[in-house]
C-alpha cells in the first residue's frame, strides 16, 4: 500500500501543528512533485488538510483528523469509565463483571473486574469470542439495524458452538435477541461455558449508539432467585450508569432502549 504509506507520511509532518507548503513537503518526504501534490489534494478533498486562508499553497491539518482523534478519545472513555462502572458492580455482586465492545460478530472484552471468591469465569481483557455465545454480546446484537444483522448472521448460516448449550441456528437467535429488545437484558446460560450464567446489558454513548455491553458472571452454583434477581438489576443499574458517564441522555424504557437512531425499530 505504497500511496497509503506515503499518505500517512505527509500527514505526519503536521503532528507539530506546522503549516506547510507543498515545496515544503515535497523536500521533507522526498517524492516527486507531481506524486506530492497528487496525494495532497486527495488529503485536502477528503478533509485531512485544509489550504490556510489567503494561502491557498500552504495547508493545515483538517476536521477529520479531529473526528479521529475524538472516536480515539471516545474509546479511552469507555475503558476508563467502563473500569469505575465495573469496579462498582462488582463490589456490590462480588462477581466478574466485564465491559466488552463489539468487533463483526464477535466480542472483544476491554474491561475485567474479577469476581472474589475462587471459582470464577476464566477470561481476560483482550479475549474474543462470539457475540452470540455471550450475554453481552447479546445484548448488543440486539441493537444493530437489520441490515447489519442479517450481514452478520445469514439465515443459512450455521453458528459456533462453545458448549452444548449455545445457540447454534440464526432463528434460535433471533428469537432470542426478539427477548432481549423486549426485557432490555440478556442472558448466556451455560452457552460461552458449561457451568457459567451470565447477565449483561447494552451500553449506549452520547449519539444513542450502542458502543459497549456489561456483564455479570458467576457460577451455576451460586444461583439462586434470589441473586438472580439483584444481578439483573445491578447490571441494568451498571449499563445505565455507563451510558450516562458516555453522555447518554436518551430514553430508559425497554420499549425504546433498542430503537435505532433514525427510529426504526431493528
Amino acid at each position: 500500500m505504497p500511496a497509503l504509506d506515503r499518505g500517512l507520511d505527509i500527514l505526519e509532518l503536521f503532528l507539530d501543528g506546522e503549516q506547510l507548503s507543498a515545496p515544503d513537503i515535497t523536500e521533507r518526504v522526498g517524492l516527486p512533485r507531481t506524486t506530492v501534490h497528487e496525494l495532497v489534494a486527495t488529503l485536502v478533498s477528503r478533509h485531512y488538510l485544509v489550504p490556510l486562508d489567503g494561502r491557498p499553497t500552504r495547508y493545515r491539518l483538517g476536521a477529520m483528523l479531529a473526528r479521529l482523534g475524538g472516536a480515539f478519545g471516545d474509546q479511552v472513555d469507555l475503558v476508563r469509565e467502563g473500569s469505575e462502572v465495573a469496579r462498582r458492580v462488582a463490589a456490590n455482586c462480588g462477581e466478574t463483571v466485564n465491559v466488552a465492545a463489539l468487533d463483526g460478530a464477535d466480542v472483544i472484552y476491554l474491561v475485567k473486574v474479577d469476581s472474589v471468591h475462587p471459582i470464577r469465569m476464566v477470561s481476560a481483557v483482550g479475549r474474543r469470542l462470539p457475540a452470540h455465545c455471550t450475554s453481552l454480546g447479546k445484548a448488543m446484537l440486539a441493537a444493530l439495524p437489520e441490515a447489519r444483522l442479517a450481514e452478520l448472521f445469514p439465515r443459512t448460516a450455521p453458528l459456533a458452538s462453545m458448549t452444548p448449550h449455545s445457540i447454534t441456528t440464526v432463528r434460535a437467535l433471533r428469537a432470542n435477541l426478539d427477548e432481549v429488545r423486549a426485557t432490555g437484558v440478556a442472558f448466556d446460560e451455560r452457552e460461552s461455558d458449561a457451568g457459567m450464567w451470565c447477565v449483561g446489558a447494552a451500553v449506549r454513548d452520547h449519539t444513542g449508539a450502542v458502543v459497549a455491553g456489561l456483564s455479570i458472571s458467576t457460577p451455576e452454583m451460586r444461583r439462586t432467585p434470589e441473586n438472580d434477581e439483584r444481578w439483573v438489576q445491578l447490571v441494568t443499574d451498571g449499563a445505565a450508569e455507563l451510558s450516562a458517564r458516555l453522555g447518554y441522555r436518551g430514553p430508559t424504557s425497554s420499549e425504546d432502549r433498542y430503537r435505532m437512531n433514525d427510529g426504526a425499530a431493528p
